[in-house]
């Protein structure tokens, strides 16, 4: 029985071990010699496609006005876009401010829901109306700079990339709270995405706050799912399409610095990441092809970690007695477990260790995937959000 405790104890380790250290080196390593999609767009081609930006916002009157100025301060020939923002029922500004630069830019039109739909049903809306075969999905609180679009769109002369994702990059970092680290986290995921687009055409889950994507194979986004960037994403490789990421598309995202306010939005990711993982477990279970090592490499592993390290934990405890190695893994563990206790002591006496807030965010992450397994096998009964407070 020890015997297969101990196997069952490396097993957990290995999965930890793979997700975090070993896919994102292999992913560095496959990917030295590679490049990015060569066959793209010119900024002055005749036969550069038009596009439709789409925005979902709900009260946003503190960031919608430098987005709608970000979007259109570009050098993408503005006689080839639009711009459609799905007011979620906004109660204050937001639409007032819409309507008064939709007089200046006739491209911009505004399309007021009268009741809370969730973002998922507002694109689904907005795509579903828009004519052209080019989409932008983005958010109210991320900001262009003059050749994101063109970044977002160049990639479509190659009939096999369905979808582009951009790179985010979060600004007002303070180190008193969670910013810096959850800066550093996403910098590290837009690297893992780009080489996963670099090397088998299948970027695993665009981030939501801006990508674009054929119309053609744009999947409408199921009631009450959290993460439709995800679901997106996922069909279009379903579709036998390419996703990749553009990291000359940049973008900037003012980040949360507080960590109830960013534990609370990974508890809602990650109640979408189980949604998601039931609709296309199928594709990570196919592990010998470039779409399902990444998934299953990348996201179910990463998924798991929570109930891999309690695994750690239970079985080092039952072979503490049996080898000095469990004991002193044993010890370790809760020698980690007991940093983010300590973080949370200092950081009330204003004393900020980056190291000990790197562990709380580790931790913190895998209790908010643990928390939201538990709500995804209870029910969505609706994907209704409200915006995570920024500028902090």
């Amino acid at each position: 029985m020890y015997f297969a405790i101990e196997v069952f104890f490396w097993c957990c380790v290995a999965g930890i071990f793979h997700t975090y250290i070993m896919y994102p080196f292999l992913l560095k390593i496959l990917t030295v010699h590679k490049k990015q999609n060569q066959h793209v767009f010119s900024l002055h081609d005749d036969d550069l496609p038009h596009v439709s930006i789409i925005i979902a916002a709900h009260n946003e009157e503190e960031v919608i006005e430098k987005k709608i100025n970000s979007t259109f301060d570009t050098s993408y020939p503005t006689d080839l876009f639009d711009v459609h923002i799905g007011s979620d029922n906004s109660s204050d500004r937001t639409n007032e401010i819409i309507t008064s630069y939709s007089q200046h830019y006739p491209q911009l039109h505004l399309h007021d829901f009268s009741s809370r739909h969730g973002k998922a049903a507002i694109i689904n809306t907005l795509v579903a109306e828009a004519s052209s075969d080019i989409i932008i999905l983005t958010d109210a609180n991320v900001f262009f700079e003059a050749h994101t679009l063109y970044e977002l769109v160049k990639h479509y002369k190659n009939p096999d990339i369905a979808l582009v994702g951009g790179y985010i990059i979060n600004t007002n970092i303070k180190k008193t709270g969670i910013s810096l680290q959850e800066k550093t986290y996403l910098s590290h995921e837009n690297l893992i995405k780009y080489r996963e687009g670099i090397l088998w055409g299948s970027m695993i889950g665009a981030f939501g706050g801006v990508y674009s994507i054929r119309r053609e194979y744009y999947t409408p986004v199921p009631t009450n799912y959290f993460m439709d960037d995800f679901f997106i994403t996922m069909s279009v490789i379903q579709q036998g399409k390419k996703t990749i990421a553009e990291l000359n598309a940049v973008c900037y995202e003012d980040i949360s610095n507080i960590i109830h306010e960013e534990f609370r939005r990974k508890v809602r990711i990650s109640i979408g990441n189980f949604q998601n993982l039931s609709s296309f477990g199928h594709i990570a279970s196919r592990v010998f092809t470039g779409a399902g090592f990444s998934f299953f490499s990348h996201k179910v592993l990463r998924w798991m970690t929570p109930f891999l390290l309690i695994d750690c934990l239970i079985a080092s405890a039952i072979l503490f007695s049996q080898d000095i190695l469990y004991s002193y893994a044993f010890f370790a563990q809760i020698t980690v477990l007991l940093l983010p206790v300590i973080d949370i002591i200092l950081k009330r006496v204003n004393i900020h260790i980056s190291v000990l807030r790197f562990i709380t965010h580790f931790y913190s992450m895998n209790v908010a995937l643990f928390i939201g397994f538990f709500k995804f096998l209870k029910g969505v009964d609706s994907n209704v959000w409200q915006p995570t407070k920024r500028n902090q």
